[in-house]
């Protein structure tokens, strides 16, 4: 049994030797950041976790794994970087450089800054995941209404008209149908005067009937007799009621005037007084 026994640690002696000449000894990441105590093992920890993020990422790009390995792979990269920050707090503990402020920005495949500064984030085809695209998706801005200002600044010449015939269609349509009115107009004038050369009146266009005309169905015999002097075609007009002239209807309104504010202002006595008055001088 010692002999086995000495042959094994003899065995072991010269494996360990060997690894430490090839330099194959893997020393284990401690669990927590706080165990190390030496800056360059925490640097040499920290780009150790950046590498692992680096195959991960590269990893996840592939929309083919399924949804449940891209999740997994997704949270594993959140977890390390979660991990990375603690090495980066345990290197600032030590006296190193502050990399969560003079580190880069992380950045996607695209080249474009992985959104959210804190908390959980997403990579590759992760962001395509159902109920996770809808995250990414920002709102169309809302149309900005133009006031009233904005839009009297778009008024020119052009706006009243001014410009029309610039575009060099118009006046070519006005000239067509200028000529067209000029030839039916002489063609008009040819015809009146023609017409009235051979004796012939042109057809007079029928007269609107006149809404004040009177209608009476039996006419008295004595207006009658008194209508067979007129020419014929007269309009009569009948006033069933006087009718005031404009200057007795201004002296009403006036009278109606003076009577509202001595009914306002002037007292009962005032009043009564000024009746008396009218009254000796019969007005």
């Amino acid at each position: 049994m010692a002999r086995n026994a000495e042959k094994a640690m003899t065995a072991l002696a010269r494996f360990r030797q060997a690894q430490l000449e090839e330099g194959k000894v893997k020393e284990r990441r401690p669990f927590l950041a706080s165990e190390c105590n030496e800056l360059p093992k925490a640097e040499k920890w920290r780009r150790q976790i950046i590498s692992e993020i680096s195959k991960k990422v590269a990893q996840i790009q592939n929309a083919g794994l399924g949804e449940f390995k891209i999740r997994d792979l997704n949270d594993e990269i959140n977890k390390l970087l979660r991990e990375k920050g603690h090495w980066e707090f345990r290197i600032k503990e030590l006296r190193g450089p502050d990399y969560a402020r003079v580190g880069p920005r992380m950045l996607d495949h695209e080249g474009k800054e992985v959104p959210g500064n804190r908390g959980y984030k997403y990579f590759g085809a992760a962001r395509d995941l159902p109920g996770v695209r809808e995250l990414f998706e920002k709102e169309p801005a809302p149309a900005l209404r133009k006031t009233r200002g904005d839009l009297m600044k778009e008024v020119d010449a052009e706006y009243y008209g001014y410009r029309d015939e610039d575009d060099g269609v118009l006046l070519p349509l006005e000239a067509q149908y200028e000529k067209q009115a000029v030839v039916e107009a002489v063609q008009k004038w040819k015809l009146e005067k023609e017409a009235r050369l051979s004796g012939d009146k042109p057809q007079e266009e029928e007269e609107e009937e006149s809404i004040y005309k009177v209608h009476r169905e039996e006419p008295d015999e004595e207006e009658s007799r008194e209508e067979q002097g007129g020419e014929e075609g007269d309009v009569t007009f009948l006033a069933h009621v006087p009718v005031p002239s404009q200057k007795e209807v201004e002296e009403a309104l006036v009278r109606r005037k003076k009577m509202e504010l001595l009914e306002r202002y002037a007292s009962e006595t005032l009043q009564a007084q000024s009746q008396a008055a009218k009254t000796l001088l019969g007005l």
